[in-house]
């Protein structure tokens, strides 16, 4: 993919799922939200299944239909997923994109059927195959319900000394993210419903479909993690604005990756807090400036830009490509041979990271 396009995708791939979201939870109408906007971010566990809608013999369709239309935005915060156990963040919204802190969410899955043409064959060209799909996505709705995924809730909040002023004066800088596991049980794509509790009053929302194993070059736990150089602020003379858009500048750069790469371990983290478009990337570098105070004698953290240049218009690093990334912020844990450890993609909190730092310093 040229870079100039690769670089779109990336600035653009939160916010157009955001906007599907939206188009999504827009389809019905509906009363009242699912949850208190604002207030003090805390961690909450995922409420018990028992809280949900049991959805044995229901389709995705149904058991959207047996609850009221939600009016709040449920917006995916990843797109890559794999085969069994994925992890799925997602933010919680009012309408005017303010987010909630503390709404009780459980998701739902159904598994969309290989696309066929007007024969019942494959489709033969762009036209059928667009409807074809088309029709598969419908077909999902009608198909068995899995579920429910209840959702816990991490703070991305940290100690005041590690709070950027990027992330402090951007009003719509994530304070939480929802996230759950779901149990993808074949490649190809996935149906996803909401459902929002709120006392005994549950509504409903479709979220984008999941495409479940389409990413097969990003590096997963068991590989070896790829070389790259990272710049250091000596290759820069010493101005940081080129190396981290950060305010103040972090300092998550003190080591070029490729000197450090199977001698010790490792936990490089790709985010951009100042062009990020799902708000998120501030966020989660002040979380892992906050974790390089206390294990900064036993890994090397470092953090890479995405754009050249900090330029979103000059498409985006090759460390970005040779790591085959397709959305961001990603934080990958390496140990000391080189192997990576853990993967996360999206937005995340203290409990999160650190538990990802500790699998790359154990090995």
């Amino acid at each position: 993919m040229p870079s100039r396009m690769r670089a779109r995708l990336i600035s653009a791939v939160f916010a157009c799922l955001l906007a599907a979201a939206l188009l999504a939870a827009g389809c019905g109408g509906g009363s009242e939200t699912g949850g208190t906007s604002g207030g003090e971010a805390a961690n909450r566990p995922a409420p018990p299944k028992s809280a949900f809608p049991n959805p044995a013999g229901m389709s995705l369709a149904e058991l959207v239909k047996s609850a009221e239309s939600a009016e709040v935005v449920v917006s995916p915060a990843a797109q890559v997923f794999e085969k069994g156990s994925s992890r799925y963040p997602f933010g919680v919204f009012e309408f005017d994109r303010t987010q909630i802190t503390d709404a009780e969410v459980a998701l739902y899955i159904a598994k969309v059927p290989p696309p066929k043409g007007p024969s019942g064959g494959k489709a033969k060209n762009g036209k059928e195959r667009k409807g074809a799909a088309a029709r598969a996505r419908r077909e999902a709705l009608e198909g068995p319900a899995i579920g429910p995924f209840p959702a816990s809730i991490e703070t991305l909040e940290t100690q005041p000394a590690f709070r950027a002023e990027t992330t402090a004066d951007d009003p719509n800088a994530a304070t939480v993210v929802y996230s759950t596991e779901l149990n993808f049980t074949s490649d190809g794509e996935w149906r996803i419903a909401a459902i929002v509790r709120e006392g005994k009053r549950l509504t409903s929302t479709l979220l984008p479909s999941a495409v479940v194993g389409e990413f097969k070059k990003i590096p997963k736990v068991g590989q070896k993690a790829p070389l790259i150089h990272t710049p250091t602020p000596e290759d820069v003379g010493g101005d940081l604005s080129k190396i981290t858009t950060r305010i103040p500048p972090d300092t998550q750069n003190r080591v070029d990756y490729a000197d450090v790469l199977g001698k010790e371990p490792i936990i490089l983290l790709f985010a951009t807090p100042q062009f990020c478009q799902s708000r998120v990337c501030g966020p989660v570098v002040d979380v892992t400036e906050q974790l390089k105070e206390t294990y900064g004698d036993e890994a090397a953290f470092i953090h890479m830009e995405i754009y050249n240049d900090n330029n979103p218009s000059k498409g985006v690093r090759p460390q970005v490509r040779a790591f085959h990334l397709p959305s961001e912020p990603w934080l990958f844990a390496i140990d000391r041979e080189g192997v990576v450890r853990a993967v996360i993609e999206g937005a995340y909190g203290l409990d999160l990271a650190t538990k990802a730092v500790k699998k790359a310093i154990a090995e």
